[in-house]
């Protein structure tokens, strides 16, 4: 019976205390008691963070198996009774390890009433979303192997001390300070929210710092430091490592909320900031109040923790790491709002969204989606701003956030052009700068149609209006399809409402018909009117620019009119047509000063401008001269055609007649292939592709821009732009040797027409003195014929001297128009330098033409 009782294990465990704390059975009573009442219970402690205190015991768990029915107590017996270093502040204890012994309750009952007074009941199941992480779930080798009851394995670890390591269980009683009493000191329970006066701080006080930090307030020992620009902890409190750098982590949280805070502060009262603005800011508003409804939730488990008089720390409370795992997704989203606070600074309007739009750009679907929803509300205003415009032609844009502009001072003359434009820092992102023009025409296309066409028709009749974006929710998904659902209503919008307004140009206004006018006119394509206006005009226009009246003019210019073809056209583009003189200068004959006008007014001078019609004015000019010189040389030609015959009596004068057909000839040529170059090769071709992008334009924009470009050819292939300014002159020199010409042939013709009138004079008053029987002709008479005959053929070496200056110096400009021609950047010139010259009659005289085309654009392309 004696082994019997020495192998219980009640005489066990007694002589396990006793060895323990070295004492002899008597001294060792309190320690058994407090022994057995820890074999006995079924409590545990919670989870410890240490996972190396974990594996060591799991190690020295499995190590006792088969030799220790009762395992887990022994261990935990081990454990309370072994001498440790007081626990940290922060460091989690069970009631059972912080309670003095002489404290618990011997019985069941008195066990169980106790534990339930200690261990509150945790709040934190009403974080809701926030709380999807949760606490750590207790790693699966804790859990008791088969069996119910609690997972008294999840408990082990929190009973250790901070600073125990697996060894230190290991080190012999003789090496160990006596267990002894606990003293009182040293168990004492601390409070959740009190500092240590030795400058210790417990985790559960820095949990409610953390928790002011992260609204931006200053707790008692985490503040802001100005100087760094950071949350930091006062130096003079005493934290291990772990919790310093916790609490720092943590504390970011305060730093991104006030930079987030202050930027909607300053800008929600900024009324300059526009609506644009003042959804962001509601975007941020809303991020934050969600924000502050999880603080919220995390103030109300303190303060149930507090109200149920939790003074110690247990597997529900609030701790920092639990802080930092809760704390990720909103450190995420603040950190988001923060850099889009950043990127923002200094933005508005549609230069906001794109802001905010490119932040949408990333792999991660949470920022992803967090971006898109502010995206939605940012881009509401603009969306609607959009609509109202496109729907109605209403802009009210206060803050100038929209990416069309308008200018109030602009006149209604001018609004095509001028009234409405791009702001394209402000067109957002998300719309391409061809959806961004089409808002504009359309808007523009209404308020055109409103206020210069007067067309009364309501826009809803012009364009059917879709559902607007009139929740943020409406304008997320519409951002969502912006090359789908976005796309149609710009186009549809777009076709719609400019097909509407060519269709009343057209109808109402006569646009194409004015269009065709102008090349009947003012480019001289109706060539019977143009020949008999030249012909009725001839007469007045020899005379010197001082002499002439418009209002003659006009009234030779109606009698042309109704004299040709041009009678047959519309009453309204013939009132139109006009007479316009020039400036005069001196020396200037009616030639030089005399063009047609037409008058352009309300819709139609949005198309021909001021500056389309003084370029009209220019070629017509341009072409007026090509023409008249091409009369000239007309009545040259006949002139020459009829005194052929004629003077062939006088045949002194067959070799200056000779020189006058030959320059003719030449003349005649280079008029022509001038006339080919201009009438067919710019005009004609020009014009074609005029009309065929006019009968393909989708909207004015492209009418207005194909006749820019049709005007601009022409300028530019009839030598009237800058760059053939060198060109220009010579062709102008041309043109003057031509009239001189005519000048010179005309008075050669006058003197022999003259002498050859004398001469058939002479002769008849011979033949009737003959006749009447008389001498024809007395000494003294034929004496002085045949002196007038000598002074006339002494003038004919002048006459031709004078041709061969002018010859020489016309086939000079020529060969220098020829040079230039060649060294033309544009192909057309340099062909038409071939044509001209097509006998190579100037290339003989000219070195610099000696080059064949080939070369010399093989040369023009390596010197570029």
């Amino acid at each position: 019976m004696a082994t019997l009782d020495q192998k219980s294990p009640n005489v066990l465990l007694q002589s396990l205390c006793c060895r323990i704390t070295g004492k002899s059975e008597a001294e060792v009573a309190h320690q058994f008691q407090y022994a057995v009442r820890v074999i006995g219970s079924n409590y545990a402690p919670t989870i410890e963070r240490d996972e190396f205190l974990v594996v060591f015991f799991l190690m020295l768990f499995s190590c006792l198996q088969g030799v220790l029915k009762h395992r887990w107590s022994v261990l935990y017996l081990l454990l309370s009774l072994s001498e440790d270093p007081p626990l940290p502040r922060d460091a989690h204890s069970t009631p059972f390890y912080c309670t003095r012994p002489q404290s618990l309750a011997l019985s069941y009952g008195e066990r169980s009433t106790g534990l339930s007074a200690s261990v509150g009941t945790s709040g934190i199941s009403s974080l809701g979303v926030y709380t999807l992480n949760g606490p750590t779930p207790t790693p699966q080798p804790l859990l008791p192997a088969a069996g119910g009851g609690q997972p008294l394995g999840s408990r082990l670890a929190w009973t250790l001390p901070v600073s125990s390591s697996p060894s230190s269980a290991m080190v012999p009683p003789a090496a160990r300070p006596p267990l002894g009493p606990p003293v009182p000191a040293a168990r004492v329970v601390r409070p959740r929210r009190d500092g240590d006066p030795a400058g210790e701080v417990n985790e559960a006080a820095l949990v409610r710092d953390i928790l002011y930090v992260f609204q931006g307030i200053d707790g008692k020992f985490i503040k802001m430091s100005a100087q760094d620009n950071c949350y930091k902890i006062d130096s003079k409190v005493v934290l291990c490592k772990s919790l310093r750098d916790t609490s720092s982590r943590l504390a970011e949280l305060g730093w991104l909320h006030n930079k987030v805070r202050k930027y909607t502060d300053a800008r929600s009262l900024d009324r300059a900031f526009g609506l644009v603005g003042q959804s962001f800011c509601a975007s941020l508003h809303q991020e934050l109040k969600e924000y502050y409804r999880l603080l919220s939730v995390l103030h109300s488990q303190l303060q149930v923790e507090d109200d149920q008089g939790v003074t110690v720390c247990t597997e529900s409370s609030l701790t920092l790491r639990r802080l930092l795992v809760w704390m990720y997704d909103p450190k995420v989203r603040l950190k988001t709002l923060a850099a889009l606070v950043d990127f923002c600074q200094g933005r508005k309007g549609g230069e906001l969204a794109s802001a905010v739009h490119a932040y949408g750009k990333t792999g991660d679907p949470q920022m992803r989606a967090l971006v898109q929803y502010i995206l939605s509300l940012v881009s509401h205003p603009i969306l609607n701003f959009l609509y109202r415009w496109i729907y109605d032609g209403e802009l009210e844009d206060t803050y100038h956030e929209f990416f069309v502009a308008s200018d109030p001072n602009v006149k209604t003359d001018r609004l095509w052009h001028d009234k409405y434009s791009l702001r394209k820092s402000m067109i957002p992102s998300f719309i391409t700068m061809d959806q961004a023009r089409k808002v504009l025409l359309i808007g523009k296309s209404i308020n055109f149609l409103h206020q210069v066409c007067h067309d009364r028709t309501p826009p809803g009749k012009i364009t059917a209006a879709s559902k607007s974006a009139d929740t943020p929710k409406d304008a997320a998904e519409l951002l969502s399809d912006l090359e789908g659902a976005f796309q149609e209503k710009i186009d549809a919008a777009y076709f719609d409402t400019s097909k509407y307004l060519l269709d009343v140009l057209n109808r109402n206004y006569l646009l194409l018909e004015h269009l065709q006018a102008m090349r009947r006119y003012l480019l001289l394509g109706q060539g019977d009117f143009i020949r008999h206006l030249m012909d009725l005009l001839k007469p007045e226009l020899a005379r010197p620019a001082t002499t002439l009246y418009q209002h003659n003019l006009t009234g030779i210019l109606e009698t042309a009119v109704r004299a040709t073809n041009a009678q047959y056209d519309n009453a309204e583009i013939l009132k139109r047509l006009d007479v316009r003189l020039l400036e005069v200068s001196p020396g200037d004959t009616g030639w030089d000063v005399f063009s047609l006008d037409y008058h352009v007014d309300g819709p139609i001078s949005t198309v021909f401008t001021r500056e389309c019609m003084g370029h009209y004015l220019r070629v017509f000019n341009f072409l007026w001269r090509a023409k008249r010189m091409e009369y000239t040389l007309t009545d040259i030609w006949k002139g020459q055609m009829c005194n052929a015959k004629l003077l062939k009596t006088m045949p002194e004068l067959s070799g200056v007649l000779h020189q006058c057909h030959i320059l003719a000839s030449e003349m005649v040529h280079f008029i022509h292939q001038m006339q080919y170059y201009i009438t067919f090769e710019v005009l004609e071709c020009s014009w074609d592709e005029l009309w065929n992008k006019v009968r393909q334009a989708q909207d004015l924009d492209h009418i207005i821009a194909a006749h820019d470009v049709f005007l601009d050819t022409i300028i530019s292939r009839c030598l009237l732009d800058n760059n053939s300014r060198s060109l220009l002159n010579q062709l102008r020199a041309i043109f003057d040797q031509i009239i001189e010409f005519q000048s010179a042939q005309d008075s050669l013709y006058r003197s022999a027409l003259e002498e050859l009138s004398l001469r058939l004079q002479y002769e008849e008053k011979k033949r009737q003195r003959e006749e009447e029987g008389q001498w024809g002709v007395t000494a003294e008479q034929e004496a002085e014929e045949k002196k007038r005959i000598q002074e006339f053929q002494e003038t004919i070496p002048k006459m031709r001297s004078q041709l061969r200056i002018l010859t020489h110096f016309y086939q000079s400009i020529v060969q220098q128009f020829l040079v230039l021609l060649m060294t033309s950047s544009d192909e057309s010139l340099r062909f038409l330098s071939f044509r001209l010259d097509f006998n190579e009659h100037y290339r003989a005289r000219e070195p610099r033409l000696r080059a064949s085309i080939g070369a010399t654009r093989g040369r023009r392309l390596s010197n570029i």
